[in-house]
């Protein structure tokens, strides 16, 4: 009896244990949600490395795990109720014949617990063991390792806790990612946008489409118009030719059944173009190799459709890929790289360039181009080393405005033509190192023939900010200058890439432009579409440190798949009116509170426009009060930008203001000195 007693107690026991939530249990990492997780590149992977293969470290395979890529950051609320995490950490074998670096860090409650040091590619997986009673919080972290984040394949291989219960972990992302609209719509009655001044050289063709919203039809006109040029009274796109340099005042009017509406616009005949930094779309975010001529058309006859060329989007730019590649396997893309003449061909894609150039012209927009200083392209495309004369007299007969001249394979060649392989993709890395001259050499040849053509072409010198380019681009007939790598959509991205692009704001004017790449909202992909992984706020703080760094406006996205979100992003004319502002000063970070970061912009009219940047991952609440350190004395009349509404009136000597700037967003204020 006690024999039967003893086991029905035991059976009972282990019963109870088996579902008592208290019960200590192993929760391995990849049974949480990683998609929370934030990163350099690409998706959180489970099980997988960042490009879903086994994970491997040092010559070792794990089964399960975490792969990711830096800079990461993955969340874990504990509660209390883990007491141990244990993994195996290191840089994914799968990344050869590059350097990368990175280095592992677990943060419990704002406390570091544990790092690895920095790791290297072959390096064998470090044993991570941490003990977490107590632990609320846990962040996962993996950084770059000091020489930049590519190629940074970190994995958490066999990551574990020992909990309390299998449902008590939670993974966490602070940043909402509920989308919402701030733009209001624009009235029915007419409204002209667009700059305040527009630079054109003596004799070359003039193309210019009154931008304004308000209901169809709308009739426009415009007074003191110089001599040579007449508008379209249906379609408001001026065009024709002024022989004589100087400035000339212009009234543009429009007209609908609700209403009329006027602005002032200033024609500066000169030798500076680009007064106002070139806003446009760019085909590589979206299509990269596959962009055709009817992908071309098809994106122009958006930018009309959408609305867009309402708020004074222009150019229409095809990136790589429209020339013939050296190797491709798809036969679009193959015949005779240039004519027996030397002259360059398009592809079968596109055929005859000046078609195309002429179809987007007659809707009254720009259309701009791509190449390389070096035998060949970032895609391997061909390039222009050799013929650059040829070239920019070819871009200019076709009627190409802008020119993309992106650095490439001219790493190969710089000492000259190699015996073999002058083939590179993507080098940033020359012989002979990284000197000045040698950086400035092939950018300095293309610009001048540029200028010599008898057209106004957009000169958007692409080499990544090597050599300090935004204190010399200027001088090699640059109208803009990548001051950094590519952009990609992950908020690690836009954030390093603004703090990279800060030290440059003393070399932008009208004219030359510091480009921090392009716009990487709505549908983007690179050929492989989704949604932009930036979340709504981090969207809103993107657009808007874009137009306080008076940088080129470059739509990345799908221009068929505008959603109203991205809309509302794309036509704000209050904000974009900063990145238009005639005087062409680039906001600067005058002030750090805690994780925020305040830019101030100086406009035309003698306004500030300030961006409250919260970079931290709390909701961000100030009472703010030291306005000369931003500029702004006296009675100021506050208006937020993006809802267009003005706040109120401000006594800057005695009263504060009050701010609350969620996680990764932005306030966009203007302030205005009123009596």
């Amino acid at each position: 009896m006690l024999k039967f007693s003893a086991i029905v107690w035991l059976t009972i026991l282990l019963s109870f244990n088996a579902t008592n939530p208290l019960q200590a249990q192993t929760v391995w990492l990849d049974q949480l949600d990683l998609s929370t997780a934030t990163q350099g590149a690409g998706l959180p992977n489970k099980n997988k490395s960042v490009d879903g293969k086994t994970i491997s470290i040092g010559g070792k395979t794990f089964e399960r795990g975490f792969g990711t890529h830096s800079e990461s950051l993955l969340i874990v609320l504990l509660n209390g109720k883990a007491s141990s995490f244990n993994a195996f950490v290191g840089i994914d074998d799968e990344i050869k014949g590059h350097d990368p670096a990175a280095e592992f860090v677990v943060n419990g409650d704002g406390k570091k617990l544990w790092s690895s040091g920095i790791m290297h590619l072959g390096d064998a997986p470090k044993a991570c063991s941490v003990q977490l009673t107590g632990i609320n919080k846990l962040e996962l972290v993996v950084t770059d390792g000091g020489n930049g984040n590519y190629y940074d394949h970190a994995d958490w291989a066999d990551a574990k806790f020992e909990t309390q219960g299998v449902n008590t972990l939670l993974t966490f992302n602070p940043v909402p990612n509920v989308p919402y609209i701030l733009t209001p719509k624009p009235k029915a009655t007419p409204k002209i946008n667009g700059p305040a001044v527009y630079g054109v050289r003596p004799g070359s063709p003039f193309l210019f489409r009154v931008p304004a919203t308000g209901i169809r039809p709308m009739v426009f006109s415009a007074s003191n118009l110089p001599s040579g040029l007449k508008i379209d009274a249906k379609t408001g796109i001026i065009t024709g030719k002024i022989v004589k340099a100087g400035n000339y005042q212009v009234t543009l009017l429009a007209k609908n059944a609700k209403g009329k509406s006027s602005k002032k616009l200033r024609i500066a005949c000169g030798e500076q173009i680009a007064l106002t930094p070139p806003m446009g779309w760019n085909s590589w975010n979206c299509f990269a190799g596959e962009v055709s001529a009817d992908k071309v058309k098809r994106a122009t006859n958006a930018m009309i459709k959408s609305g867009l060329v309402d708020h004074g989007w222009s150019y229409i730019n095809i990136d790589d890929f429209w020339q013939n590649h050296r190797d491709a396997k798809d036969s679009s893309l193959r015949g005779k790289l240039r004519d027996d003449a030397g002259n360059i061909q398009p592809n079968a894609r596109f055929k005859d360039m000046k078609p195309l150039a002429d179809f987007v012209h007659n809707s009254g927009l720009k259309i701009g181009l791509y190449s390389s200083p070096g035998p060949w392209t970032c895609g391997g495309c061909v390039g222009s080393y050799g013929y650059e004369k040829q070239d920019a007299e070819s871009y200019a007969k076709w009627g190409f405005d802008y020119l993309k001249y992106d650095w490439c394979s001219y790493g190969g060649v710089i000492d000259g033509m190699p015996n073999n392989d002058p083939y590179k993709v993507g080098s940033l890395s020359y012989k002979g190192g990284s000197v000045l001259s040698t950086a400035i050499k092939p950018f300095k040849l293309m610009g001048e023939y540029l200028r010599q053509q008898p057209r106004d072409i957009v000169f958007s010198v692409c080499q990544y900010g090597m050599s300090d380019v935004w204190k010399w681009g200027g001088s090699v007939n640059g109208t803009s200058w990548r001051t950094t790598n590519d952009i990609t959509d992950t908020w690690v991205s836009v954030k390093n890439i603004i703090m990279a692009n800060e030290k440059t704001a003393a070399w932008a004017k009208p004219g030359n432009w510091n480009d921090p790449d392009m716009l990487v909202i709505g549908t983007v992909g690179w050929g492989n579409p989704h949604p932009s992984k930036l979340k709504p706020d981090e969207q809103y703080m993107h657009f808007s440190l874009w137009s306080l760094f008076s940088a080129p406006l470059l739509i990345g996205c799908d221009m068929e798949k505008l959603d109203a979100f991205t809309l509302n992003l794309l036509t704000n004319d209050e904000v974009i009116a900063v990145n238009q502002d005639p005087l062409g000063k680039q906001a600067t970070c005058v002030q750090t509170i805690g994780e925020v970061r305040i830019y101030v912009k100086e406009l035309a009219n003698g306004d500030r426009a300030v961006g409250f940047c919260n970079f931290g991952l709390e909701k961000a609440n100030l009472n703010y009060k030291d306005f000369k350190k931003l500029g702004i004395t006296g009675s100021q009349q506050v208006r937020d930008l993006w809802r267009q509404k003005n706040i109120r009136k401000l006594n800057t000597k005695s009263e504060e203001l009050p701010i609350s700037i969620p996680v990764h967003g932005v306030v966009l204020y203007q302030f205005k000195k009123v009596a």
